[in-house]
């Protein structure tokens, strides 16, 4: 479904990611680790179109998306949740779930999905009049996911999911995670916990220094000697 070829970006003249090629098949669910400065987040900017390609390709079913807006690619079905959650503390909960929704126009299929995220975070029902700046740390993260679901996406592209939580906390977003991609949207999870990602994932790509240095069935990786001495503390 979505595929890189070659694709390198910039920050200026700062080279953040080399060459990677990567695929993300239909209704799979994919892992990207790599430490800070990685290029993780760059990877789904750059396929998000926040940031365009200096060269290679971003593919969704064979056709171009890197020349295309960001709006224009979330109408394609490609949600992401950002990295440190993004939310704007002043509004609600409902009104994050409203903006998510912002580029579709089918309201009783609106309705049909907001139901859904009522079903993933009950909560969320309850407190919906609620402004976001007030939840914690967890609810605000479950509030992203809420939100990008609310697009009806094709693909959903986590970056960091578990960054800043507790690990009750952590193994609910996993949990979630499982439901969504078990319900049949593809899933593109980037994390710098590799056992998480490891965990969760099918296939998964590792990165260093802007570039793919190993690639594989993530239950291969979990065995492997440098994932472990370098991401696994073995």
């Amino acid at each position: 479904m979505l595929e890189l070829k070659e694709v390198n970006s910039y920050y200026g003249n700062i080279h953040a990611i080399r060459g990677i090629s990567l695929t993300v098949p239909d209704a799979s669910l994919v892992g990207i680790i790599g430490a800070n400065g990685a290029g993780k987040t760059t990877t789904l900017r750059t396929i998000s179109g926040i940031m365009k390609p200096r060269s290679g390709e971003v593919l969704l079913d064979g056709k171009p998306l890197h020349t295309l807006s960001s709006s224009e690619i979330v109408r394609l079905g490609i949600a992401q949740c950002p990295e440190e959650r993004k939310i704007w503390p002043q509004m609600t909960v409902l009104e994050h779930l409203e903006l998510g929704a912002y580029l579709r126009g089918q309201r009783d299929l609106i309705q049909k999905d907001m139901n859904r995220v009522y079903q993933y975070f009950p909560w969320i029902e309850e407190r919906k009049n609620q402004r976001a700046g007030t939840l914690s740390g967890g609810e605000q993260q479950m509030l992203a996911i809420a939100r990008a679901l609310m697009s009806s996406p094709k693909i959903l592209m986590f970056d960091e999911p578990s960054l800043g939580l507790a690990p009750i906390i952590v193994e609910q977003i996993a949990k979630i995670i499982k439901e969504i991609h078990a319900a049949g949207t593809t899933v593109l999870l980037v994390e710098q916990n590799a056992f998480l990602a490891l965990t969760l994932s099918q296939t998964c790509y590792v990165l260093e220094t802007g570039e793919v240095s190993l690639a594989g069935p993530s239950s291969e990786l979990l065995q492997n000697e440098h994932v472990k001495r370098a991401y696994l503390g073995g």
